[in-house]
């Protein structure tokens, strides 16, 4: 495994690009492990994201932070450009590759398995040239209708989130009277759009979007019954990390817990995810996370046998 020790005549002010000394075989989809959940580690390439915005702003200290995400076990690397806090400022598809195509290249470079974390079609086609393997949309196809089109044409998977509004109206669209039931239906709506572009169901990966158009006893709802979901018989990615009810719930004093201090809780509902059979989790503490999955397979390995 390459080091991230610096190499000679690199330094703290240069580019991590020469520790990628030897490019590695590109790495696969198919390929990935299927015996325990996957961790797939939030690379955040922003001023404004909630939990770490400003820490990776620019593409050499992304790579940086990508590589340590690598190399301390995630499977997939989830590269965004655009911040989808509630409230958040739209980004130019422009600005967005800008940012994230440097990064994307470099850590696939490094035998890393990249998904592009983007509403922008134009952004997922550039990220998928320059080497990601998965695309994530988080608004579900409401912002550009397109995506559909080239999820189908590049045959690679797609992240299905379900959102209600965009970034400034889905606080105010959190009303349900049974909130997974009816993210399942809404779900399923979408993927017909899918698959009458011509996307293939194995394509299709399921995201309630936890946060997204939903309070914080509905998010406690949807956990609960994240079974419901299976409906749907596509793989299923749960991501809670560093969220705004975790903060809620690890209030002291009357103050809400910081996203940093969010983390402990977060591989708590890793272990529980998966162990009820998640596909993946997406998670800014990757350590944690990938110890939390390897405790879940273990145990329901040993259910298997007695």
């Amino acid at each position: 495994m390459d080091s991230l020790a610096a190499a000679p005549g690199t330094g703290p002010a240069t580019s991590p690009l020469p520790i990628l000394r030897k490019p590695r075989p590109a790495a696969r989809f198919e390929d990935l492990p299927t015996d325990r959940t996957l961790v797939m580690g939030i690379l955040n390439v922003t001023p404004d994201s909630f939990s770490d915005g400003g820490k990776h702003a620019t593409a050499d200290s992304a790579i940086a932070a990508g590589l340590r995400m690598f190399y301390a076990g995630a499977d997939i690397i989830d590269v965004g450009g655009e911040s989808t806090r509630p409230g958040a400022e739209d980004v130019s598809p422009e600005e967005e590759q800008r940012r994230v195509i440097p990064v994307i290249e470099a850590l696939v470079k490094a035998g890393a398995l990249v998904s592009i974390d983007t509403t922008h079609a134009s952004t997922a086609a550039a990220a998928v040239a320059a080497g990601a393997a998965i695309i994530n949309d988080i608004s579900g196809l409401s912002i550009e209708p397109e995506m559909a089109e080239l999820v189908a044409a590049s045959k690679v998977p797609y992240i299905l989130t379900h959102r209600r509004g965009d970034a400034r109206t889905m606080n105010s669209l959190a009303e349900y009277t049974d909130v997974a039931g009816e993210v399942v239906a809404e779900l399923a709506g979408v993927r017909d759009k899918l698959y009458a572009a011509g996307v293939s169901q194995e394509q299709i990966i399921i995201d309630p979007g936890l946060g997204f158009a939903k309070n914080d006893a509905q998010n406690w709802e949807l956990l609960q019954n994240l079974d419901q979901l299976d409906s749907l018989g596509h793989k299923v990615l749960v991501g809670a990390s560093r969220k705004r009810f975790l903060g809620t719930l690890l209030t002291v004093a009357g103050k809400s817990a910081s996203p940093e201090e969010r983390d402990s809780a977060t591989a708590a509902i890793t272990a529980i995810c998966a162990y009820r059979g998640a596909w993946a989790v997406r998670v800014h503490d990757v350590g944690a996370s990938l110890d939390a999955v390897k405790v879940a397979a273990r145990l329901a390995a040993a259910s298997t046998t007695t």
